[in-house]
């Protein structure tokens, strides 16, 4: 029984144990970002949600949250929304030691986090904490009578809406145990902000894989189209694209990266994804240039010729197929390589801008704190994540190599 080359090539890749543990952290790094914020303990917007109390706290911090309602409506927001843009807080976070209860009133006595011997207190409305944006023709919030709180109250939502309210005490206390009273474990640690580092971690992964995406499709196409033209053509078109790509290769990435990117204006997501695609293109035209200039000369191509097919067709139907196999692998190759720009472009300040979480910011903001007692977290966390990752695209890509090599033997 005979097999086509893509079974050898299938089989090759999954006798390659190195290779498919790196495939099965590149698969595991994509359902986080695919998943976003489902999956995030910090489900707000960029994962900003923090509070500067607890900054800088170590892996495995707990603390008890008062959670205060926003005086101010907040929009619904539905499925697919969330898991992919995040959604807006209803509460502000007040991290507390303590709290008590008044019995005549409807006052919060709280004892709050704070780091020396001190002990810092705080009154809290009840009213305030527990229940959504209210508001009365009078200009008062709420009044209390026989230990009951009415009012008015403008339900959340974009519809916006006036319905009264009528809360005994012992229903808002109900509230504030089921709503406004939260321990929350930081597993990772809290950064310089007070938010959580291992959501800030998982959305950076978003911002890696994002750019890297970007970057590698950016740089297939100007790439194959260079390589493709200077060998395929050869003559002075090759002489002329021969000394582009020379230029090109030989000015350091980090270096054309920075230019572009000042270039293209002030920092951000779509500036790193363009800056870095923009630098990468060399290498995939490298390879493609060397292998059409190889395969040209084979007969298939000959009779295409004959048959009266035009270059273009020619090389998109008959030559470009013949070299799918190392384009997958300098396409492997070049995502480990867009990671790493995109890390050290935001570590100088031109790639994505805070409060988005990229790894290389926080790579940023750990090496500030190198001095500081307790924060080897900061740096250490998403330093590993950079590597891993990494590490995983070059086990890989140096399996699809194998791969592809037909001398190569099967395990």
């Amino acid at each position: 029984m005979s097999y086509s080359p893509s079974y050898y090539i299938r089989k090759r890749l999954l006798a390659n144990k190195p290779a498919m543990f790196g495939a099965l952290i590149i698969v595991l790094a994509f359902l986080v970002s695919l998943l976003g914020y489902l999956v995030m303990p910090d489900d707000t917007k960029s994962a900003n949600d923090g509070a500067i109390e607890i900054r800088k706290e170590g892996p495995g911090f707990a603390v008890e949250m008062l959670k205060v309602t926003k005086n101010q409506p907040i929009e619904h927001t539905g499925f697919f929304e969330r898991m992919f843009f995040g959604k807006e807080s209803k509460y502000r976070l007040v991290p507390i030691r303590t709290y008590e209860l008044s019995e005549d009133s409807l006052t919060l006595e709280i004892s709050l986090y704070h780091r020396g011997k001190s002990k810092v207190t705080e009154q809290f409305d009840l009213v305030d904490v527990v229940l959504p944006l209210k508001r009365q023709d009078d200009g008062k919030l709420y009044h209390l009578e026989n230990s009951q709180v009415s009012g008015t109250a403008y339900s959340e939502g974009t519809g916006g809406g006036s319905q009264p309210f009528l809360l005994r005490k012992r229903e808002l206390v109900s509230l504030l145990y089921e709503n406004n009273i939260e321990k929350r474990t930081y597993l990772l640690g809290t950064d310089p902000a007070g938010r959580d580092v291992l959501s800030r971690l998982l959305l950076g992964t978003r911002i890696s894989l994002g750019i890297g995406f970007v970057a590698v499709l950016i740089s297939l196409g100007i790439g194959i189209l260079v390589g493709a033209m200077a060998g395929f053509f050869r003559g002075w078109v090759d002489n002329v694209l021969t000394w582009l790509i020379t230029v090109v290769w030989s000015i350091p990435g980090i270096m054309l990266v920075i230019a572009i990117s000042l270039a293209l204006g002030k920092g951000g997501v779509w500036v790193a994804f363009v800056a870095v695609g923009l630098t990468m293109w060399v290498d995939v035209a490298r390879v493609v240039r060397g292998q059409i200039l190889e395969v040209r000369e084979q007969q298939f191509v000959e009779a295409a010729r004959a048959l009266g097919y035009g270059n273009a067709r020619i090389i998109v139907k008959h030559i470009l197929p013949n070299l799918v196999g190392p384009i997958i692998v300098v396409a492997t190759a070049n995502f480990a390589a867009a990671i790493l720009i995109e890390a050290g472009l935001s570590f100088l300040g031109l790639g994505v801008q805070p409060p988005t979480p990229s790894w290389g910011l926080m790579v940023h903001d750990g090496y500030q704190l190198m001095t500081s007692p307790g924060s080897w977290y900061l740096l250490v966390f998403p330093a590993l994540a950079i590597s891993t990752l990494v590490f995983a695209f070059n086990l890989l890509g140096n399996g699809l190599r194998d791969a592809f090599d037909p001398k190569t033997k099967l395990g």
